[in-house]
């Protein structure tokens, strides 16, 4: 069994309240995301990231956003709002790029044991073209997702792995997400598990080593 932990932006500009695109409530959650993570390292599990790096003329950025196709500027690459928050820090980590060679990374892949960063300059991280591939190399066969936004980022990882990977054992962490529209939130988390996405909280999850 090849389980990992899938972390979606748990960004500076997502998290913290003053962040460029500060989704309400994200920093309630950063306990959570902190047990989750330092779970994950305690106990050997890989733990796969997704981050937005952007420059300023990607698609996605608008200084007149509608805030389904276009948002204001956020997470531009090499500013502080773009990095990690410290209690999601990665370990040994790979960081794949859109425009890297999928031949590189997969020679690098075998001699690599740590963690693994994919930047990404859309919501959806399956516009990095080596996700796919990287995902495939791992064999991996249970994934538990958290994040932000459940409602953008988080719910392109879920539908982009439900639609690639039948059979996918998914999980997510209902206590370690946060929607930028909540009312949203039990309409995705109920469509999901009606598809087979198990619900657990943060607690159930690190509840014993594995």
């Amino acid at each position: 069994m090849t389980p990992v932990f899938w972390d979606v932006d748990t960004q500076v500009d997502f998290i913290h309240p003053d962040g460029k695109l500060h989704v309400a409530g994200a920093e309630t959650i950063v306990g959570n995301l902190a047990a989750l993570t330092d779970f994950a390292h305690a106990n050997g599990i890989r733990i796969v990231g997704s981050s937005d790096s952007h420059a300023p003329t990607d698609d996605e950025l608008s200084d007149e956003p509608d805030f389904v196709d276009t948002y204001p500027p956020h997470c531009l690459a090499g500013t502080p709002g773009q990095q990690r928050i410290p209690e999601t820090a990665l370990c040994d980590v790979l960081v794949v790029e859109p425009d890297d060679a999928a031949a590189e990374i997969l020679k690098r892949l075998p001699a690599h044991d740590g963690d693994i960063l994919f930047h990404k300059r859309y919501f959806d991280v399956f516009t990095n073209p080596n996700v796919g591939p990287v995902v495939d190399a791992l064999a991996i066969d249970a994934v538990v997702l958290y994040g932000v936004a459940l409602d953008v980022c988080n719910s392109y990882a879920v539908e982009g792995l439900l639609q690639r990977y039948p059979g996918l054992r998914i999980t997510v962490v209902t206590d370690a997400v946060r929607a930028i529209n909540e009312d949203r939130r039990g309409e995705l988390l109920a469509d999901w598990q009606r598809r087979g996405v198990r619900l657990a909280q943060t607690a159930e999850i690190v509840a014993k080593p594995r």
